[in-house]
Order: structure tokens, then sequence, then C-alpha cells
């Protein structure tokens, strides 16, 4: 059973999720938000752990369901929490992300479920995008480490 939209807004506890960081030469793909939490935002592809399911199969499914692509998850990057709090100062939303440095494994891109666009976007022009907080810099620090191997 998935966590409804209704149920992420003030959360009893902080809700799991996963993002995938792939990258195509000097690309990284990237989807634009189409529901809130921060809609019209460029972010990660990813979303919510079900129950029952593996990091690895959570941050796969997500991919495909709003990418249309497939992929084989690699290493965790980075482990960040995402807070946004109301006007009071209290926990609106609560996230627990963990991102996956993944490898492209097939299918077509195409947006899909809550992405109102999917692109692969050239590392020196992600500063021209509104990209949600936190995102650009787990993107670099991706992109310097494969890029030392």
């Amino acid at each position: 059973m998935s966590i409804s939209r209704e149920s992420r807004r003030y959360p009893k506890r902080p809700i799991l999720g996963v993002g995938a960081l792939i990258f195509r030469r000097d690309r990284i793909l990237l989807v634009q938000r189409g529901r809130e939490p921060l809609k019209g935002y460029w972010s990660l592809p990813g979303g919510v752990l079900e129950v029952g399911e593996q990091l690895k199969e959570a941050v796969a499914r997500e991919v495909k369901e709003e990418t249309g692509l497939d992929v084989e998850p690699a290493a965790v990057v980075e482990i960040f929490e995402r807070i946004m709090r109301d006007r009071a100062g209290r926990p609106k939303y609560h996230y627990v992300l963990v991102d996956y440095l993944c490898k492209p494994a097939g299918g077509e891109l195409r947006p899909a479920d809550d992405a109102s666009q999917a692109a692969w976007v050239r590392m020196k022009e992600l500063s021209r995008l509104r990209l949600t907080e936190g995102t650009l810099a787990v993107i670099e620090r991706a992109y310097a480490r494969r890029s030392a191997k």
C-alpha cells in the first residue's frame, strides 16, 4: 500500500524516498515536477519507497514510472533530509532521501506519472534551471566522483 499524497502533508514521521542520478556523458537526467510539493521545479527522478520494497527496486520503479527508462542502481551517492515548514514553523513535509548513481539500461525517454517533463540536461546548463534545494550540490558531487574514476 503506497502513502497517499494527502498523508505526505504534516506526516507523523519522516517519509523515506529515493532519487536517481543518471548521467549520459556531460548530461544528467532531470524531471520537472508536475505536482506539489515543488511543482514546476526540476529535480532528480525518484519517489517514495513502498512497503516491502527494497531501495534499489524503488529507484528502478520510480525512474521507469517518471521517465520511461530502465536503470540499474549502482551505488548510494548521498542521504539527506528535506524538511519543508509551513508559516508557523511546523514540518509540512519531511523526507529522508537516498540518492543512487544509476546506469541507463534501456527504455524510451518520456515524462509520465508526476513529472511534467523529462530531459537530459548539460552540466553547464544546470544553473539556468529552477532546481529543488540541494539538487545542484548532489549532482555536482556525483559528477565529480564519477569523473574521478
